[in-house]
């Protein structure tokens, strides 16, 4: 191993400063994209379900801000452009407003962290700030406030990043793993959140989802169709994915190995879930313990290769996409869904995870008024632990230093690609309004 002091460390965060200074950051060179924006779309599509591609669309049209939640691939090629400081974390990869949410942990009590890791990867750390600070921007706009005050979000998240950093590098490491942000009571978009997922129990989601077979209350319940959002599958597709178990059963931990032998599976659907993963194959299981009282919901979601891949050839990262997901979330989460393991069913791989067990997010609506820049602090602080749980504190601290350089060319940075997204997503407009007259 390549031993260094923490010294060392922190130098060499401050010599990255002269590989990009952190007044760069508000750089943005989309001219400089290796294809343009629909393109790079229709390359992710490729491999989806035909039928559910143009539904992602339509849901991308919607506004520029659920354009900007289906363009990862997008914006991971105008990063790639861009010079780096090559100082190095697990990211997210989809750093935005709506992929933070309250969920159960372990120990059954609510917490809130980041939430969706489809495109983590380990990759510089600063790519997970600038796709936040666009996406505040884009919320702030949506949410009624001027551009002055959504870029005052945007320096509220990433001094609250920077300053978080700091206390990391001065903390034991042990210290930092297990970090607990209080910032998350100050405020009201999460309080939302969690009241959000106070209601999502196992039982909420069994009513919400399932039906009654027969007009007999203890017969077992299956899945309420709602297409194209739940369909139920064939009983071939139902023996593959329930097949599919003996594999993810054998990545858990031997008790949770043991709990989930006590369940037993009564139905299978598929599932549209999210904006990004729409035209992915994701199915819901539904299980039952003791009795028709005691549900679980287990979701088996396609994971492609994340969007960065393609720019970040040096990436350690498993063969298998479900894993590489896997991986990422205990990285940067602090508790981690018990339930959470991979799969893979014939060729694609995928990820397995509880669905619906106490989840809950925040709605653009919630980010009026004093909400965006309290809810913005949030989000720096949780990246902040995300990013020094799986990269280097002391080297990221040095980076960034004491001075609001680095925080206003953020800002600046998230206006311009607000900008760029808002034409990018009247392009597509225009394109399905061709398509549409064809």
């Amino acid at each position: 191993m390549p031993w260094s002091t923490s010294q060392e460390r922190r130098k060499l965060g401050q010599a990255r400063r002269k590989q990009m200074g952190r007044q760069q950051h508000d750089r943005l060179h989309c001219k400089a994209r290796p294809a343009p924006a629909l393109e790079l779309l229709d390359r992710a599509m490729r491999g989806r379900v035909a039928p559910l591609v143009k539904l992602k669309y339509e849901m991308m049209a919607q506004s520029p801000f659920a354009y900007f939640r289906g363009a990862a691939p997008v914006m991971a090629a105008d990063l790639s452009v861009l010079p780096s400081t090559g100082i190095v974390s697990q990211l997210c990869g989809d750093a935005h407003v709506r992929n933070l949410g309250a969920f159960a942990a372990p120990d059954g009590r609510l917490v809130f962290d980041i939430n969706d890791f489809d495109e983590t990867i380990r990759g510089p750390f600063e790519w997970d700030l600038k796709r936040m600070a666009a996406s505040l921007v884009l919320a702030g706009r949506a949410a009624g406030h001027k551009e002055g005050s959504a870029r005052r979000a945007v320096e509220a998240c990433i001094e609250r990043y920077s300053a978080q950093m700091r206390e990391f590098a001065r903390m034991p490491l042990l210290e930092v793993g297990r970090f607990q942000v209080h910032r998350i009571g100050m405020a009201k978009p999460v309080h939302a959140a969690l009241l959000k997922a106070e209601r999502a129990t196992p039982l909420h989601t069994l009513e919400q989802l399932t039906e009654p077979r027969s007009s007999d209350r203890f017969a077992p319940r299956r899945f309420k169709e709602s297409k194209p959002v739940l369909t139920r599958v064939s009983a071939a597709q139902a023996r593959a994915v329930l097949a599919s178990l003996t594999t993810y059963r054998a990545v858990l931990e031997p008790q949770r190995q043991h709990l989930l032998s006590l369940y037993r599976p009564i139905d299978v659907a598929f599932k549209v879930v999210g904006t990004g993963s729409v035209g992915l194959r994701d199915y819901c299981i539904y299980l039952e313990g003791n009795g028709p009282g005691d549900p679980l919901f287990l979701q088996i979601k396609e994971e492609a290769a994340s969007a960065y891949a393609p720019y970040l050839p040096d990436a350690q990262s498993p063969h298998h996409n479900g894993q590489r997901v896997a991986d990422g979330q205990r990285a940067m989460q602090l508790q981690t869904d018990p339930f959470l393991g991979w799969t893979h069913i014939g060729a694609r791989t995928f990820l397995v995870r509880q669905l619906n067990d106490h989840k809950g997010s925040i709605e653009i609506e919630d980010l009026a008024g004093s909400g965006l820049s309290a809810y913005a602090e949030v989000c720096g602080e949780l990246l902040a632990r995300g990013h020094a749980r799986s990269g280097d504190p002391l080297a990221i601290a040095g980076y960034l230093g004491s001075g609001g350089g680095f925080a206003e060319a953020l800002a600046k940075f998230g206006s311009a690609y607000a900008d760029q997204t808002e034409k990018d997503w009247e392009e597509l407009c225009r394109a399905r309004k061709r398509k549409s007259k064809l």
